[in-house]
């Protein structure tokens, strides 16, 4: 392949100015405050699965990562008691 074509390769390809981590933690807090709690406890399921794999090529900031992710789950924890549904209602399906 020659430089051109790489060149053309790479502009063609999308970019991105949040990381995929990030778009499913704003769409936790949205489903949170729309009072959503299965869908934010979804989406924490699969915002757990972003974070905790290994990272491909890029540096991340992994405590920061932790660090929302254990936000995000005190958020959807703090929701669940105040409306009074119990944890096992809310817990995931087993593997």
């Amino acid at each position: 392949m020659h430089a051109n074509e790489r060149e053309n390769d790479a502009s063609l390809r999308p970019r991105y100015t949040r990381r995929l981590s990030d778009k499913i933690l704003i769409a936790f807090h949205q489903a949170c405050d729309q009072g959503d709690l299965d869908v934010a406890a979804q989406l924490l399921h699969v915002l757990e699965g972003v974070v905790t794999r290994p990272p491909k090529g890029v540096a991340h900031d992994r405590r920061r990562n932790v660090e929302s992710l254990v936000a995000a789950h005190e958020r959807l924890w703090s929701l669940r008691q105040s409306s009074g549904v119990s944890a096992r209602s809310w817990i995931g399906p087993r593997r």
